[in-house]
Order: structure tokens, then C-alpha cells, then sequence
């Protein structure tokens, strides 16, 4: 399924043309293109730097086997390297290996070039102008508002409500819905592979209202216990609070039927998808989540934007949680008339360039087949699996059958800043730490782990220089071993 792109002109905005026409900005060229180099704005054709080359057989990797179907029809890595310019620059003598993916995404062309063009070309505040670079940017922010919307499957754009981040939308679905909504001997069901920023505002929230917030454990496997699910439930349940894609472990739980069980209680569904959204495709409606929310950083484009989608019915009930400027209909010294929403939920001036960046990433990232990215994450995925099991010492967390390309791993003898310290003087980038998900590294009996999260960028060959460089930490002389435990 190849979703189309998603432009300002596309979504019919009106008056839009003239953006359009503004070098750079999404709409006007941006998107993937063939082997050789990347269409501009203006139609010339730039040569990229070339990536480093596939290796000629899958079996020249260090892990067991073959990896599966490694360019399904329909994509191929290299189409989304060309256009990544951090790709090909060196990290301590070697070509950068990104493999921190789940702490944040590495940008197209498109969306840097986006931004630029937008700052130097047509930068104005939105909403509240008369003149024409003001009317041009509040079309580019209501068409991103409008992209969002459909790739995320909501029925209009006005569901859709524009943040910091994934932080953020729960902090204010908290603070919004859930001063209104929780009292005392409430239930707040929350997954414990969470990450902390879906557990610390409920937290703050239930000290508010005297509400509970219930941990529903695990299994051996990293899973969503689904019988302990189930038994929590209850009438007192009022939300659950569920990732869509663990940051940690990988786990993707079954959102659907975790909400419709949820549902049959009057509780409402949070559904996080910071860690989803850029891994396989999202449709709100048919997981039937009461709200939705995702970070744009995560998804290739800048930091500091992101969006929360909820039902239409429970956004028109939800009250501002704060002040100012483009919320409000009129204020006097009497009384405040708010603005309809989504904009009664956005005070001050919006992310405006964010907007445009994620706008552009999105008609970057859409320009694929995303079931083909699907289906090369997972087989490079079962590849790295596979060839990680071949470094002695070396532990995976989780093994749901049902995972994002999270590989979160202990390795004997090493402390996990010291596994990322000596990665990184081989270029290659991972995470180490609690990953903001203490619970559930304690669910295994850890305060911290190394981790590997890979994108649809990433390819065997880096995962094979990897895993080369473990194995190098391994023999090494103990003495030059960092973080040696």
C-alpha cells in the first residue's frame, strides 16, 4: 500500500499556489527519487555521496542464516539513504552507523531544505495576519494539521491537536481529561513497559484527584500480560494507558483488542505511538482509541513538534489547560470565550517551521510503500537477531512475537555505557541507560541495557559492523576494555 502524498496543494487548502511556488517547501519537489541524486525544488537534479554498499550475500554476516526477502519489491534502503545527508558523514574516523532510532530519527534533504526555504522565504506568524505571508502560513500550518490527520486515518483535521511531543499530548490529555474526569477511587491502567512519560502524568494527576494508577505486568517474554489485563479491569477503571510500540523491548501489543475490552467498561484508551508511527502504518479509527499521540522527531522531522489526536466528542469536551494568544475567541476583564477546537487546546504561537518539517516528512516518508518498510524492518530485524546470538555473552531483552526493530541487549562483563562508549569510537551510535523505561528494564531485573533501534534507513551491513565491533570489545585486552564490570 503506497499512501499518496501529501501536499499543502493536494489537500485542497485554497490560496495555497503561491506557497507552493516557494523554493523548497513541501509540496514543491520533496519526496525520494532514483539511485543517482535528489530532484530540488526547482527540478535540477544534485548528486548525493554514496552510501556504503550492501554486502554481496547475506550470508557474509556473522549471524546464522540468511536474511529474509532484504529489498522486498517496492523498496529498497538505499532509496531512503540518498536522501539522508548526516548518513554519510564520519564519527571518529568511520562512517557514521546510526543506531538511535528510538531516541530520535536523522532528517531527509527535504526537510532541512523545507525549513530553510520556509525562514527565508516565507516566514510570518499564522492565524491572525491580514497580509499575504501571514494567510501563506497559516495554509502551510493548517495543511500540515491536515496531513496529519490523514496518515493517522482521523476523520477530520480538527481531531488532530498540534504539541511539543508525545509528552506533552499525554501531559495534556492529563491535565485536560483527566481533572475532569478522575476522582478518588478511579483506576489509571498503565502497561508496565511504559515509558516514564506515560506514567509520570498520571502519576502527578492521580496525587491531584486521588485516583490509582495501576501497573498491569508483563510476561517472561516482554509481553503485555492480557489475562492480568483483563482481571484489573473494572468499573472503576477510567483510562488505560498503553504504548502502541515499546521503546525498550519492542513489544507491540494488541492495541485493538486491548481497547475494545477496555471499552466495554466506559474506560478510555492512550494510545502511545511515538515509537509506532514510524515503523507501520497507524489508522486511529480502526483501533478505535479514544486519543493518539506521536512525536515528530521520531518520524524524521524536527524536534519540538508533535500531535494528539482524540475523538472528536471527548476533544469538544475538554477544557484549555492554558492561556494566551490563538485560544481564545475574545477576552475582556469579565469573562474569556474560547476559540473552537483544535486551537482552544494551542495557546501562543505554534511551532510554525516544526509544522512545515514535519509536513515535508511526511510527504517524504509516505512516498513509500510503507507495508515494503515494514516488511524490510522485520526481516532486518530477525537478521540482526540472528547475528547478534552470535556474540558470546550477549542477551536480548523481550521476544514478543509481535516487535518494532528494538533490540535492547546486556552483554556479560560490561557495563552498558561502556558497550556505547566503545561503539562510538567505531562511529557506530547506540543507546545505553534506563531508555526512560525503569519499570520495565526491572522487570529483568536491570537498572540499565544497551540498545540498537533501526530504521528504515539502516542496512545488514551496518548491523554486521556491529556486531564485529562486540566482538572486537570481547577479545579485547581487558585493560582497554571501557567499562569493564
Amino acid at each position: 500500500m503506497t499512501t499518496p502524498d501529501v501536499t499543502a496543494r493536494g489537500l485542497g487548502v485554497p490560496g495555497l499556489s503561491g506557497v507552493t511556488g516557494v523554493p523548497g517547501l513541501p509540496g514543491t519537489g520533496a519526496g525520494p527519487t532514483g539511485p543517482t541524486g535528489s530532484t530540488g525544488p526547482t527540478g535540477s537534479t544534485a548528486v548525493l555521496p554514496t552510501a556504503p554498499a550492501e554486502p554481496a550475500s547475506p550470508a557474509a554476516a556473522p549471524g546464522p542464516g540468511a536474511l529474509p526477502q532484504l529489498q522486498p519489491p517496492g523498496f529498497s534502503p538505499e532509496s531512503a539513504r540518498q536522501d539522508i545527508p548526516i548518513l554519510h558523514r564520519t564519527v571518529n574516523g568511520h562512517p557514521l552507523v546510526w543506531l538511535d532510532n528510538g531516541a530520535t530519527t536523522q532528517k531527509p534533504r527535504q526537510v532541512i531544505e523545507a525549513l530553510g526555504a520556509f525562514y527565508g522565504a516565507a516566514n510570518s506568524n499564522i492565524h491572525r495576519g491580514a497580509h499575504t505571508m501571514a494567510r501563506e502560513a497559516t495554509e502551510m500550518y493548517e495543511a500540515g494539521r491536515s496531513a496529519v490527520a490523514q496518515f493517522l486515518g482521523a476523520g477530520s483535521p480538527d481531531d488532530i491537536v498540534f504539541v511539543r511531543g508525545t509528552t506533552e499530548a499525554i501531559n495534556l490529555v492529563a491535565q485536560s481529561w483527566g481533572r475532569a474526569n478522575l476522582g478518588p477511587g478511579d483506576d489509571i491502567l498503565v502497561a508496565t513497559l511504559e515509558h516514564h512519560s506515560d506514567i509520570v502524568p498520571w502519576q502527578l494527576i492521580a496525587k491531584e484527584t486521588r485516583a490509582r494508577v495501576v501497573p498491569i505486568p508483563l510476561t517472561p517474554e516482554g509481553a503485555i500480560d492480557q489475562d492480568a489485563y483483563a482481571d484489573l479491569l473494572s468499573s472503576r477503571t477510567q483510562l488505560v494507558a498503553v504504548s502502541h510500540a515499546s521503546n525498550v523491548l519492542g513489544t507491540v501489543p494488541p492495541v485493538k483488542e486491548m481497547t475494545a475490552l477496555a471499552h466495554r467498561y466506559g474506560a478510555k484508551v492512550l494510545v502511545d505511538g511515538a515509537q509506532a508511527v514510524a515503523h507501520f502504518p497507524v489508522d486511529v479509527r480502526d483501533l478505535d482509541a479514544d486519543f493518539y499521540a506521536f512525536s515528530g522527531h521520531k518520524l524524521f522531522a524536527p524536534t519540538g513538534i508533535g500531535a494528539l489526536y482524540a475523538k472528536p466528542e471527548i476533544l469538544q469536551a475538554m477544557r484549555p489547560w492554558q492561556g494566551g494568544g490563538n485560544m481564545i475567541e475574545s477576552v475582556d476583564f469579565t469573562r474569556t470565550t474560547f476559540a473552537p477546537v483544535p486551537h482552544r487546546l494551542e495557546a501562543g504561537t505554534g511551532h510554525i517551521s516544526g509544522v512545515v518539517g514535519l509536513l515535508a516528512a511526511l510527504n517524504w516518508f509516505t512516498s513509500f510503500d510503507r507495508d515494503a518498510v515494514a516488511a524490510y524492518e522485520t526481516a532486518l530485524m530477525t537478521y540482526a537477531q540472528q547475528a547478534l546470538a552470535t556474540v558470546p555473552g550477549l542477551e536480548v531483552l523481550g521476544s514478543a512475537p509481535e516487535r518494532i526493530a528494538v533490540l535492547t541487549f546486556t552483554l556479560a562483563g560490561h557495563d552498558p555505557a561502556g558497550i556505547a562508549d566503545w561503539l562510538d569510537r567505531d562511529g557506530i551510535a547506540i543507546r545505553a541507560g534506563h531508555h526512560c523505561a525503569q519499570p520495565a528494564l526491572a522487570h529483568y531485573g536491570l537498572e540499565s541495557a544497551a540498545r540498537a533501534s533501526l530504521a528504515l534507513y539502516n542496512t545488514s551491513e551496518e548491523v554486521d559492523q556491529l556486531v564485529a565491533s562486540l566482538r572486537r570489545l570481547q577479545e579485547a585486552p581487558e585493560a582497554e576494555q571501557p567499562g569493564r564490570i
